[in-house]
């Protein structure tokens, strides 16, 4: 207990002086909450390492690859890069150029502030509150496993120490923090992932012992289970607004495309260790474990305090980064998309930037009641990616590609995939669930388009070609 007590503390004051130091630094809302468009390369690599390596990563995927083994990392991680070097790639300089808040402020500035409203919702509520839930849930469980605290007291204090970091640092406390935990994060999975290989006898006699299915691509589950999955997860990654914000933070778009490049690049690495954990622990925990469990059975029971302690730290600051990057997302969303365009567009600085810490506040203490009262947040997670995906994405595509997309073809889009997706349960059909709100979307998306004019408030654009007034105007 002593080396993971001192791992924490010299951790948390750390953060704390970081966050602290920003809290005097940062002046306005612009920087509070997008950076003020200026951190530079290797900032934004490290902060997209250490939002993408959260409870995800540290125990979602070790829990696949424990299930499926080696499918699981094409099923999730794959399927995750991906999307995003596609985003990155194809669309990402043109979005940094825009100058933007958010993803809502991209149907915003293109459609009319009020058609903003539903990616809103969908990115403050639907999404972050239940992920950061998630994160209070997952870092509950380290100061249950290395102090025994009674779960209610440490979801407590696990939303007390993301919440104050939070709210003194803003996005350019998070993404400074994000660069020096980084290497802590990815040291910390790399030495469980080497512990756990030799825990199963070595790399050889490890894979050795795998049943072929867990080391095919397809899994034990056939190749079409595993595509249905890709299907599934990939396509939430063109509109996941963390991935959004780094590039809009990045202070060129030069820098916004290469450091964004090869902080996905690194990840796709990273994730094979998670993987390799969990096949690794089919050799020496029973069958029969919760995978949820995994990673805190192998650091606390099997490894030396000195290397335990360590990566339970590696873990914590995956979760906190994750915590505040997410809660940030959501504040964005309130503050900018709904306070600011609807509510009150006159409001001053001094005005955006209590309401910013606010809205930190209000997503922060809406995700501790979501973990105190839902037992099945893996299973909302899930559901909140698929009803983002199909809401989302054929709108977005159609935003940057297609100049002929009019208002009500983007808000029949929007409302065809939403509305398809919450009511599939209920129609008794086999059809895959993301698919059918895929093709709703399409129908409104394009249909209605073509038989539709523009709306006055529009400002006509193929957004990847054609710049937005936002471009020049902030």
């Amino acid at each position: 207990m002593g080396w993971y007590l001192g791992y924490i503390i010299v951790y948390f004051l750390i953060m704390f002086g970081i966050g602290f130091y920003y809290f005097l630094k940062v002046k306005s809302a612009d920087d509070y909450l997008i950076g003020g468009w200026s951190m530079g390369f290797w900032p934004i690599v490290g902060t997209v390492i250490s939002t993408w390596c959260g409870a995800s990563v540290f125990i979602g995927t070790v829990g696949l690859g424990f299930q499926v083994g080696a499918s699981g990392y094409i099923r999730f991680s794959l399927a995750s890069v991906i999307f995003t070097l596609i985003l990155i790639l194809a669309f990402g300089r043109a979005l940094r150029r825009q100058r933007l808040y958010t993803l809502a402020d991209l149907f915003g500035q293109r459609f009319g502030v009020r058609v903003g409203i539903i990616p809103s919702l969908l990115s403050a509520v639907v999404y972050s509150i239940p992920t950061t839930a998630m994160q209070y849930l997952a870092m509950s469980t380290i100061w249950s496993a290395c102090f025994g605290m009674e779960i209610h007291a440490a979801l407590i204090l696990s939303a007390l120490l993301v919440l104050a970091f939070t709210v003194l640092g803003g996005l350019p406390g998070t993404i400074v923090t994000d660069a020096l935990q980084a290497v802590l994060i990815v040291a910390g999975i790399i030495i469980l992932a080497v512990a756990a290989v030799s825990l199963a006898g070595g790399m050889g006699p490890m894979l050795a012992a795998t049943p072929p299915e867990f080391l095919s691509p397809s899994g034990p589950y056939g190749a079409k289970e595993v595509a249905m999955f890709f299907i599934s997860v990939g396509p939430f990654y063109l509109v996941w607004q963390s991935s959004w914000q780094r590039i809009f933070a990045a202070k060129s778009e030069k820098v916004s495309l290469n450091a964004n490049t090869l902080g996905v690049l690194i990840c796709c690495g990273v994730f094979v260790c998670p993987i390799l954990i969990g096949l690794s622990a089919r050799q020496f925990l029973p069958a029969d474990i919760n995978p949820d469990l995994i990673f805190s059975t192998v650091t606390r029971d099997l490894l030396p305090p000195y290397v335990g302690g360590l990566i339970y730290c590696a873990l914590l600051a995956a979760l906190v980064t994750g915590a505040d990057s997410f809660i940030l997302q959501g504040s964005s969303n309130l503050t900018h998309d709904f306070y600011r365009q609807l509510i009150n567009p006159k409001a001053d600085n001094k005005r955006l930037m209590l309401v910013s810490r606010l809205t930190v506040a209000l997503v922060a203490l809406a995700a501790l009641w979501v973990a105190f009262n839902f037992t099945g947040i893996i299973a909302i997670y899930q559901w909140a990616l698929r009803l983002t995906a199909t809401t989302i994405v054929l709108p977005f595509l159609a935003t940057m590609l297609w100049r002929r997309l009019t208002r009500a073809g983007v808000l029949a889009g929007m409302l065809g995939g939403l509305i398809s997706t919450l009511v599939w349960p209920y129609l008794g059909i086999s059809f895959d669930q993301t698919l059918f709100g895929f093709i709703f979307s399409a129908l409104g998306v394009f249909g209605v388009s073509l038989v539709t004019r523009h709306h006055p408030e529009e400002h006509v654009a193929a957004v990847l070609w054609e710049d937005l007034p936002t471009a020049t105007q902030r």
